[in-house]
């Protein structure tokens, strides 16, 4: 984490760092001695990790997503949960416009044809991709970083705006219009964008058939959690042609990306760098610190699930 947020972190705790993800097993290990514990999305913190009696209190999680997580095992066994919310909405909601515009202008396949030394020059018929202004872009989850993405679509590209979300939205923020069937949506979009928040009901949310409503000259991004994505659809619906391309920024099995993806130049893959900006990093230490405060002082938690 940055400097300022580890600084302060030692002024309230005597603090362990480890530079590893934790297994389940070694998470309740460390539960049984400490009194707090930071983590991040690569721990795991399934039901197995709070068996038994653990000294262990808060469990503040670095991140906004928390599926790493079983938070009902977590409070059967005492221990509260936090998360980061509203701190990684802008720098999420800025990389989901990146895989759009790369994806859509075929950026990623450009850069390597000019890295690999292929580049002849400028030609009429090269890289011909999709327009990104005037575009209409179908958001799936409109929580505050749906909310986000489609603010920049409408101000900032002109975009219509059509959305999916399990309960009503009465003011989505600008122009934009509620869908009631995932299919539907998908059916008529030039760009599906999924910002759910990883769940058992969103797990492959997005399976073969709403990938098979989608048009043939369309685009899907994912800025959410992998597995809301059914990833051997997606890789078919690619490999068949069903679909333009995709941008991805998160995946299935991470860190392991399918080499099927991996080979295909219509997709865009980045490395889960939708809060990769020192910013947001300093800003979800901020949340996370006033929790840890809280909980020292023994007062309520301002982030608790």
């Amino acid at each position: 984490m940055p400097d300022p947020t580890m600084a302060e972190l030692h002024e309230l705790y005597d603090v362990t760092f480890e530079d590893a993800h934790l297994t389940a097993e070694a998470a309740r290990a460390r539960m049984a001695d400490y009194d707090a514990m930071l983590c991040t999305i690569g721990d795991d913190l399934s039901a197995a990790a709070f068996e038994g009696d653990p000294k262990c209190g808060l469990i503040a999680n670095y991140a906004v997503g928390y599926n790493h997580i079983d938070v009902e095992a977590a409070r059967a066994a005492g221990v509260a949960v936090t998360n980061t919310p509203g701190a990684v909405t802008d720098g999420t909601a800025d990389i989901a416009m990146t895989l759009i515009a790369m994806a859509r202008r075929r950026a990623g396949e450009g850069e390597r044809l000019v890295r690999r030394g292929e580049w002849t020059g400028w030609h009429p018929g090269d890289l011909l991709g999709w327009s990104i202004t005037g575009a209409h872009v179908g958001i799936v989850g409109m929580g505050r970083i749906g909310k986000a993405i489609a603010a920049r679509c409408h101000h900032g590209f002109g975009m219509e705006v059509s959305f999916f979300n399990r309960s009503k939205v009465d003011d989505p923020g600008m122009p934009a219009t509620q869908v009631e069937d995932l299919k539907t949506l998908a059916a008529k979009v030039d760009i599906l964008v999924l910002a759910v928040p990883a769940s058992p009901q969103t797990r492959h949310l997005i399976d073969a058939e709403i990938l098979g409503a989608m048009r043939p000259d369309a685009h899907i991004v994912n800025i959410a959690r992998g597995d809301v994505i059914d990833e051997a659809a997606l890789i078919a619906a690619l490999e068949e042609g069903r679909i333009a391309g995709a941008g991805l920024d998160v995946y299935e099995n991470e860190p392991d990306v399918p080499e099927a993806l991996r080979a295909m130049e219509q997709v865009v893959l980045l490395p889960h760098m939708g809060t990769s900006v020192m910013d947001v990093r300093l800003l979800m230490g901020e949340v996370l610190l006033e929790d840890l405060r809280a909980y020292a002082a023994g007062k309520q938690l301002p982030h608790q699930l």
